[in-house]
């Protein structure tokens, strides 16, 4: 699972740096990022923040869209409400079966970087906040869906996306405990290698297979995990850069 991230201007721009056209990041910088919720030091899903994702047709461009995929076929601004809270996460699993997913998996696959993600580890009837990045420090490419959804009423059109999951590795085993689930997840973070792959078209049901080689749990050698302030509640700081930090808990054995 995947509903809580950090991410900053930096993380974002990412693979259009890699370009090194500075007239290009300029040109994200003043027309794209305003319509951000940038910098994001923490959101969740459920407030469905306004990011930067690389799309299979502009892979070095960003474009902004809206956590929380929303298919072509939702009828209504009402269907909507009640539909994009269960697609913030897609399970890779199931991409190109599931009715919310299968058109964009197999046409409308995206990258959208961020600086890391939080998960909940339960402990004692309690939840503990973790924050996980990958240990150099570098921006995570997470795998990803996207949709173009046209208004029936209003005729305007929203972009949006979800984020692809995929079965936890052994660091996350140990924090995403949660006793409701059936095992530990993760979203599917994407090697730098691989970027190119996932975004790449498959215009015949053969050509799924690579994709979904590609959807398998990320090292955990390359990640870290430490526990930070609580998310939620009374004692929940915002979205202020001291949510990532560090925030040792003496109750807490890990």
């Amino acid at each position: 699972m995947c509903y809580d991230i950090k991410a900053s201007y930096e993380a974002q721009l990412k693979r259009a740096i890699r370009r090194g056209d500075l007239n290009a990041i300029a040109e994200i910088e003043e027309k794209l990022i305003p319509f951000t919720d940038l910098p994001i030091h923490h959101a969740s899903g459920f407030s469905h923040p306004e990011l930067l994702i690389y799309t299979n047709r502009s892979p070095d461009f960003p474009e902004v869209a809206t956590w929380g995929l929303v298919p072509h076929w939702i009828r209504d601004q009402e269907h909507l409400e009640k539909t994009w809270n269960n697609t913030l996460n897609a399970r890779g699993e199931t991409i190109f079966e599931k009715p919310s997913f299968r058109d964009s998996a197999k046409d409308h696959r995206c990258i959208v970087f961020i600086d890391g993600f939080y998960e909940h580890h339960h402990f004692n009837k309690k939840t503990y906040p973790f924050f996980i990045q990958r240990k150099d420090n570098l921006p995570i490419a997470l795998a990803g869906l996207w949709c173009e959804w046209k208004n029936p009423e209003t005729g305007g059109s929203i972009k949006t996306f979800s984020i692809v999951t995929t079965n936890g590795n052994s660091l996350l085993a140990k924090i995403h405990n949660n006793p409701k689930l059936k095992g530990p997840r993760m979203p599917l973070i994407l090697k730098e290698s691989n970027e190119d792959s996932w975004l790449n078209p498959a215009e015949r049901h053969m050509d799924f297979q690579p994709i979904k080689d590609l959807i398998k749990p990320y090292p955990e050698e390359n990640l870290k995990a430490f526990t930070v302030n609580k998310l939620r509640g009374k004692e929940y700081l915002g979205n202020v850069k001291e949510i990532s930090q560090e925030v040792i808990y003496e109750e807490l054995e890990f």
